[in-house]
């Protein structure tokens, strides 16, 4: 049950069915928050309209984000496996790269997953208004067709310019769900040479070399894939690791895989100047520790230093709070501050995920038709870098549960993974790293987090998510059997080490 009771029940009203403009829920942006939030909406009877600008619904995820670097990343790790082939006994020629069916590739697994996205809203009743919209500026409206008793009846307006114009729909409750667009620096401005993520999947090749400003999950995965096609990549760091914010045991490790892989790392402090080379490049002039400076050439330079909410000039106007950076100020459910009017995903501030987007729009709809859902919590919602090794991460790290009164005799356990067989076949390292501690208030350890590196460990955080979110006994965590030889044992290892009797590791 939630802390606070959730908004009014909005069933549909007869006036809503007889009008094609009326809806009990309005959706702006279709991206995973937003087409999720439709989907359980009208899951749970409500009748719903979701409004998107781009020619197909999805958002960055399904079109410019999650799907399309996968399905690149997945081409990548073929080709590693193709060179590793020897080392087993499997001779094959060396990978070439025809990047016109590689694209192709990319462009049928996006296309696949819009069109069931596409399919799957069509057949749930989800009226697909294409356009850019806007809310009234003014307070909501009295219905006075609602006379069910169930809702206050206010309405509000939603403005949608269309190719055909301009168009009206009225809701009783609306969803902010405009997502977030690339961080552009001011010493680093985007254009020519300089890339985004959007731009960067957009070549029709594989670039010679590349500069990396960015040592993120976006940074690091198009690191992963130039590097496994030939490209020649150099990330900078400017806390000596990647994913600097993680684990320290976390980064190094995926340091060390990737430099295995043949990217290079240039440890810097500020991008003093950049310039064209003019022999079809980019040079970055870098200031080091200690007023040292360093020149960088490459063909290109990829800028991905995280992604900016795309908060509408119309949020303020129409009573939605915003902080300094532009994120949607809300409530642990998504309420904003405009009676009726919620936000989520990338457009609020946190873990900018698809996967913890699909939460938030999932607990809005039940907000908004009712019922009473617990509240996305940051801490349980998992990150995932599908790099080269991967990265996978939920829960709190040991400083962080340091800090927070609530736990006492915090424990960090960390094994490394090359004794598990199926890491060992792989050609890959890694590490997983636990943090337990003890209630306050008393009660047994439990597992606080859960941070890890290498092959698969993004299938693995799924299990970690569990115990965290389910604040499982580490006892009874410990006792829980993997099958055998699989990648998951290697959690299992670290969960019997965090017990005080591992199996395998000292």
């Amino acid at each position: 049950m939630s802390i606070v009771p959730p908004v009014s029940s909005l069933p549909s009203s007869s006036s809503a069915s007889a009008d094609s403009s009326a809806f009990d829920i309005a959706v702006i942006g279709a991206g995973p928050g937003g087409y999720s939030c439709a989907l359980r909406a009208a899951q749970l009877g409500l009748r719903v309209a979701l409004v998107e600008r781009d020619a197909r619904p999805g958002g960055t995820c399904l079109n410019r984000g999650c799907i399309p670097t996968k399905a690149l990343l997945t081409a990548a790790h073929a080709a590693d496996e193709a060179r590793r082939g020897e080392t087993m006994g499997i001779m094959l020629p060396q990978p070439q790269v025809d990047y016109d069916r590689l694209a192709a590739f990319r462009d049928a697994s996006v296309d696949t997953m819009v069109t069931g996205l596409e399919s799957l809203l069509s057949r749930r009743g989800v009226t697909l208004v294409r356009g850019t919209a806007r809310l009234d500026d003014g307070p909501a409206q009295a219905d006075a067709a609602a006379t069910d008793g169930a809702t206050d009846g206010a309405r509000h307006r939603i403005i949608v310019d269309t190719s055909d114009g301009t168009t009206t729909l009225t809701a009783r409750a609306v969803i902010l769900a405009t997502g977030a667009r690339p961080t552009q620096l001011d010493a680093l401005p985007f254009g020519g040479r300089v890339l985004d993520s959007d731009h960067a999947l957009t070549l029709d090749r594989v670039p010679s070399s590349v500069i990396i400003v960015g040592s993120g999950a976006i940074g690091l995965e198009f690191a992963s894939f130039w590097s496994s096609l030939g490209a020649q990549v150099t990330v900078l760091l400017r806390h000596g690791r990647p994913l600097s914010a993680w684990p320290r045991r976390v980064g190094m490790a995926v340091r060390r895989g990737m430099g295995a892989h043949g990217v290079q790392w240039a440890d810097y402090e500020s991008i003093e100047a950049y310039e064209d080379t003019g022999d079809g490049g980019i040079a970055l002039t870098l200031s080091g520790r200690g007023g040292a400076t360093s020149r960088l050439e490459a063909e290109l330079c990829l800028v991905a230093v995280g992604r900016t909410p795309v908060s509408a000039p119309w949020f303020v106007g129409s009573g939605v709070t915003t902080d300094a950076r532009g994120f949607v100020v809300t409530d642990p459910w998504g309420r904003t501050s405009r009676p009726g009017v919620f936000a989520v995903g990338d457009v609020t501030r946190g873990r900018q995920t698809a996967h913890r987007a699909f939460e938030q729009g999932i607990v809005a709809a039940e907000c908004i038709a009712g019922l009473e859902p617990a509240p996305v919590k940051d801490a349980a919602t998992p990150l995932v870098v599908f790099s080269s090794p991967e990265a996978a991460s939920v829960g709190l790290a040991a400083d962080e549960a340091r800090a927070d009164g609530a736990w006492t005799d915090v424990r960090d356990t960390a094994i490394v993974t090359q004794g598990n067989a199926r890491v060992m076949m792989s050609g890959a390292s890694g590490v997983i790293d636990l943090v337990t501690a003890t209630p306050a208030d008393g009660g047994e350890r439990i597992v606080l987090g859960a941070h890890m590196a290498g092959p698969h460990v993004s299938e693995l955080v799924a299990e970690a998510e569990q115990l965290v979110r389910g604040r499982v006994p580490l006892s009874q965590a410990a006792r829980a059997i993997h099958p055998h030889p699989t990648f998951g044992e290697a959690l299992g290892e670290a969960l019997l080490a965090a017990d005080g009797r591992p199996l395998h590791t000292f």
